[in-house]
């Protein structure tokens, strides 16, 4: 009896051990915030510099620091580049403060050709358009396998864009889906901030943009895991998706904001045109003016939120 009794204890203090790895993790601040992403550090700088009151915590080896921005109070933080990055960051503030909005601040390549460098876009809506299938090359072309239906879009040579499944409190069971909404509310906003806001058009150096630059709300954005500088495809992400602007976060962050019922908007300025533009990339030379001029939008976005 005696052994069966201490089986017994050592069972009891293991489930003990292992019960809170179960639990919600405890929240580092529990105010209402709104969370503020950049993607990297020359955005996370613009915005960064005007944090009033700033606390920092540490999730993961991430820096999150909390404060107000534009009289609002915020958790800004740096997603990391790339899709996985932006997802696991932006799921971290959500389970670590109490996020009511989540707000997206960064650069971008341009590929709808009515869009020059330094405009900034809004977009209605993103798609992970590199969630894809890798056709089988056949003598009538690429195919995907017979056991999966025909996508919505058509393929790029063998890479054919396909939804990804999501799952969501409420929900019956994972749904098939592309786009990820914006938040109509944010979107009339910053159509309202489109209206009065004056863009910057030179970076250092004396390198000024041709054309003024604009805010330009509504239309597609899409993201993926590469960084795009290809005229080709750059085409074809246009044609296809009806694509204003492209990214490596957005539609990553876009995700996790509606599977959390969380409102989300992105702001994305345009440093490149994503291989579309006559000479070499031109990321390096504008990437600062792109990144404060996001800035810029996303901080009047912020004195008019509610």
């Amino acid at each position: 009896m005696a052994a069966l009794e201490r089986v017994v204890a050592v069972l009891l203090l293991a489930l003990v051990a292992i019960a809170p790895a179960g639990q919600a993790a405890e929240l580092l601040d529990d105010k209402p915030r709104i969370a503020v992403v950049s993607a990297f550090q020359p955005e996370w700088l613009a915005l960064r510099a005007d944090l009033a009151e700033g606390r920092e915590h540490t999730i993961n080896g991430r820096t999150f620091v909390t404060g107000t921005l534009a009289g609002k109070d915020v958790v800004l933080f740096l997603s990391g580049v790339s899709m996985v990055n932006a997802a696991m960051t932006t799921q971290s503030a959500l389970d670590r403060f109490s996020v009511t909005s989540v707000v997206f601040s960064g650069i971008a390549g341009g590929v709808d050709p009515a869009l020059n460098i330094g405009d900034v876009v809004v977009a209605d809506q993103w798609g992970q358009y590199l969630e894809a299938v890798f056709a089988r090359e056949t003598a009538d072309g690429f195919a995907i396998p017979p056991f999966m239906e025909e996508g919505e879009f058509d393929g790029f040579g063998m890479i054919v864009p396909r939804p990804v499944g999501v799952a969501r409190d409420g929900a019956s069971g994972e749904e098939a889906r592309f786009w990820f909404p914006s938040d109509p509310g944010l979107l009339e906003i910053a159509r309202k901030v489109a209206g009065e806001l004056d863009l910057a058009a030179c970076a250092a150096e004396n390198k000024c943009l041709s054309e003024k630059p604009k805010i330009v709300v509504g239309g597609n954005g899409v993201s993926g895991q590469a960084f795009v500088d290809n005229a080709a495809f750059r085409e074809y992400v246009h044609a296809t998706f009806a694509a204003k602007v492209l990214d490596m976060e957005s539609a990553a962050v876009a995700h996790v904001a509606y599977a959390n019922g969380v409102p989300f908007v992105a702001v994305r300025s345009l440093s490149d045109l994503a291989g579309g533009g006559e000479g070499a990339n031109e990321m390096a030379t504008f990437m600062a003016l792109a990144s404060t001029n996001s800035a810029n939008v996303v901080k009047a976005l912020l004195e008019k939120m509610p």
